[in-house]
């Protein structure tokens, strides 16, 4: 029997649940495609489901093969799939669990086929982020020119392209951020970084009319006094917003949605240089429980990205 690698979580708890293993190698369903694996994204996603956080609104099976999103190389091409061929580089989120695996079976309408010059590499940093950035910045509806937008955790990957994206749209952009991380996102498109740790944001801007917070915790529950009156916060940080939203105010909770055309679009402005995708480093296999363990303590500009072949 074919044996793959994978990073699989054996039970919830700290760095030492996590470990590589051997598995079966999978085939591709009618709908799927079979996707060597080049280069996969590292996520906030990969500690909180370690840590058991989200337990409850997500309970795993365990052992679980961890992972979320990936790049790679179509091996196999189920028999409904048209879209695909074998030898496309493809990328894409899995709706799901198990990219940090050498083989991985997706669902062919997730995927969306890189644009030339775009490496493995940079494309595993974009199916969640972008699409996530852009996602959580229209929930609440269309944006328009001159609109205050605030976002926290703006130098980390979704946070950056929240920042572009609103940038774009011609809104008014304030951002939090370490100090070290200003010239970064400023360099995004914000048009004030507030720096986390030696200011209160709620002291500096007002009559926001749209908070994004990819943060959680104190921050959200600071944020709701610096709306309009008609504002609202998206938060992807924090499921508990639905329960916590004030009397009279507008608290909404983002969860991703595949969208391979979208990704599709910001692969290729992200290829010709229209919008910027940082990656932040790019580990080894071996070394993934370790990012994921970073990912978790240490604040980052843009995006780990775990490659396969190195």
């Amino acid at each position: 029997m074919n044996t793959i690698r994978s990073l699989q979580l054996m039970q919830y708890g700290g760095p030492d649940t996590v470990r590589i293993a051997d598995l079966p190698a999978p085939v591709a369903g009618p709908a799927q495609v079979l996707v060597r694996v080049h280069a996969a994204g590292v996520n906030a996603l990969d500690w909180k489901l370690r840590e058991g956080y989200v337990k409850d609104a997500f309970p795993l099976p365990l052992p679980a093969v961890l992972g979320i999103e990936l790049a790679g190389v179509v091996e196999q091409v189920g028999s409904d799939v048209s879209l695909f061929k074998v030898g496309d580089r493809v990328m894409g989120p899995l709706g799901g669990l198990g990219a940090y695996a050498d083989l991985v079976a997706v669902d062919a309408d997730k995927l969306a086929v890189l644009p030339e010059g775009l490496s493995m590499v940079q494309a595993a940093a974009l199916p969640v982020a972008a699409v996530s950035a852009w996602q959580s910045l229209h929930l609440a509806g269309p944006l328009k020119a001159g609109q205050r937008i605030l976002i926290h955790g703006a130098a980390g990957a979704v946070g950056g392209f929240a920042v572009q994206f609103a940038h774009q749209a011609g809104a008014h952009v304030s951002a939090t951020a370490l100090g070290s991380h200003a010239d970064y996102v400023h360099g995004l498109g914000a048009d004030h970084v507030i720096d986390y740790q030696t200011s209160q944001f709620e002291a500096l801007v007002s009559d926001i009319d749209l908070v994004l917070d990819y943060v959680g915790g104190d921050t959200l529950a600071r944020s709701w006094s610096v709306l309009a009156e008609d504002g609202v916060i998206v938060s992807t940080a924090s499921p508990a917003i639905l329960a916590s939203t004030p009397a009279g105010r507008r608290g909404l909770w983002f969860m991703n949605q595949p969208d391979a055309a979208r990704l599709a679009d910001i692969a290729r402005q992200v290829a010709a240089g229209r919008l910027q995708s940082q990656v932040a480093a790019v580990v080894p296999f071996e070394d993934l429980p370790a990012a994921i363990e970073r990912s978790r303590t240490l604040p980052q500009m843009g995006k780990t990205v775990v490659d396969f072949l190195r």
